[in-house]
């Protein structure tokens, strides 16, 4: 990695990306654009019109589009996936309203967890160093039991351990250990979570 050094800052500097060279028709959407479009138009159209209690209607539009849904998920009218056949959430996992699954590539939560809103999983990004801009997707991957708190940035590639928490507005960069709470732009683990049972608190 080159070190950073200290240039001024010069607005008017030609630049060194010409998006006229950009070219992503090596990616695979996983689905013909015709079925992406009418995808989208169902999310745009139904989601939003349904009430909160009709989580089971949104879930089962997800199935019907190739979404791997567990039971009991419970997700909100505002939350959005870009191409639901690349998603998988497990038993009983919440997603917030205003959540936005950028799934260019596979994104695989687990049972248990919690996306809070504003929360924006993202498996896409640019080659920085090349002149064309090149799209990269690296999947992201969420273990059982992890809490995202609101309004976090989790890049592409990252792992979550399990029963980890994300602290709010937090932009994940890397992978984060099972069962640390971290948080922080970039985020880091801070501590090891701590769990009281129901069953011990009740004795």
């Amino acid at each position: 990695m080159m070190p950073i050094r200290e240039s001024p800052i010069d607005i008017h500097a030609p630049s060194l990306v010409d998006l006229r060279d950009y070219d992503q028709s090596w990616f695979d959407r996983g689905r013909p654009g015709w079925y992406v479009l009418f995808w989208w138009l169902v999310q745009a159209i139904v989601f939003p019109i349904t009430p909160h209690p009709l989580n089971s209607l949104r879930c089962l539009v997800l199935r019907w589009f190739g979404a791997k849904i567990g039971q009991g998920v419970l997700i909100r009218p505002t939350a959005r996936f870009i191409y639901p056949w690349k998603v998988e959430i497990g038993d009983y996992s919440w997603i917030g309203d205003d959540v936005v699954l950028y799934s260019l590539d596979r994104i695989s939560i687990g049972n248990h967890c919690v996306i809070s809103q504003k929360s924006y999983l993202c498996t896409g990004s640019h080659n920085v160093s090349d002149s064309a801009f090149k799209l990269e997707t690296r999947p992201i991957e969420i273990g059982h039991g992890v809490w995202i708190a609101t309004d976090c940035f989790i890049a592409p590639g990252v792992q979550i351990g399990s029963n980890a928490v994300i602290g709010a507005r937090s932009t994940v960069l890397k992978s984060m250990p099972t069962q640390s709470v971290c948080w922080g732009s970039p985020c880091r683990s801070q501590y090891l979570r701590q769990i009281n049972f129901a069953s011990e608190e009740s004795q």
